[in-house]
């Protein structure tokens, strides 16, 4: 197969940390033909999507883990796949990339599909789940935020919907005189909508990351806050841990399996904070390494089985 992943700055990947380095990696040791790019490197011409890519040969060696071709035009939709791995935030430059790999298909399979991406913001994705969710008000109005608060009684978490690893976070403690302000800026004073949801005590215990391959769980860890710091993301300090699902977080990943695969989204990557789900990552889920060394496993082979399955066939 021809592989395509649109990314971030290849030389610059942890090669014991990054996702899409270990997902490359194992398409590249089964033979498959590997490119990279930047999502400034896609363009339409005339209608047609085109990319400036380079092919890359991998190896686990860290400070030498890639040679790169000089950069070739490539038509995108020449390519059997085409895996978007660039890393949040989810601006307007990440949607315009969206709208490139859209003209691809069906040529070409795009991961995750580029129209669900756009349309699957990854904190109300988990929304359409209420069930599984903790009390959540999504609203741009300081007096809303507030009375919500008072409603329940309790700490609330306001964050913006389009933060990524715990970036701009607020914990706000019931009658907490900082709120006014923290909603201020999140909101930009009332400009956009931010997710305000009772705070789970649960979080100083770990943040669970439960990975799905077409619909199916392939591990998961609990990344527990280490300082002072509440957030339970491993760029900030969290340690990745064993962990077992509960009955009811088994439930939640069954209910959710079939729905992801529905919506064309082949890798994703749920979090679970007191059996609750808190987001849905579509867009470049992390994890894989942790997962694996907790597990004993080989998430990236599962991953590409099912990009191996995916592949268009003839006729």
């Amino acid at each position: 197969m021809r592989m395509l992943f649109v990314m971030d700055p290849i030389h610059g990947v942890d090669i014991h940390h990054d996702s899409t380095f270990a997902i490359m990696l194992e398409a590249h040791n089964r033979g498959h033909e590997v490119s990279y790019c930047l999502p400034t490197d896609l363009r339409l011409e005339h209608g047609a999507p085109v990319g400036n890519v380079q092919r890359a040969a991998l190896r686990a060696m860290k400070g030498d883990h890639v040679t790169l071709s000089p950069a070739e035009s490539v038509p995108l939709r020449s390519l059997d796949l085409i895996f978007m791995r660039k890393d949040p935030p989810f601006d307007m430059e990440y949607i315009f990339a969206t709208y490139l790999l859209e003209a691809a298909e069906p040529h070409a399979v795009v991961v995750n599909r580029p129209a669900s991406l756009r349309s699957h913001n990854e904190k109300l994705y988990a929304l359409q789940f209420p069930e599984f969710c903790p009390d959540t008000l999504v609203s741009s109005d300081v007096v809303q935020i507030r009375a919500f608060q008072q409603r329940l009684g309790t700490a609330i978490v306001v964050k913006p919907l389009d933060g990524n690893g715990g970036e701009g976070i607020f914990v706000l403690a019931e009658g907490d005189p900082n709120l006014n302000v923290a909603v201020e800026l999140s909101t930009r004073k009332g400009r956009r909508p931010v997710m305000a949801q009772r705070y789970l005590p649960e979080a100083r215990l770990g943040d669970k990351r439960v990975l799905f391959v077409n619909g199916e769980v392939v591990g998961a860890i609990n990344r527990v806050p280490k300082g002072a710091d509440p957030r339970g993301n491993m760029v900030r300090g969290a340690v990745a841990e064993r962990t077992v699902l509960t009955p009811r977080e088994q439930t939640m990943c069954a209910a959710l399996g079939p729905r992801l695969v529905a919506d064309g989204h082949l890798f994703v990557g749920i979090d679970v904070i007191g059996e609750h789900l808190t987001e849905v990552n579509v867009t470049s889920p992390t994890g894989i390494h942790e997962v694996n060394r907790l597990e004993g496993v080989a998430v990236e082979r599962r991953v590409i089985d099912a990009l191996e399955a995916a592949r268009p066939r003839p006729g």
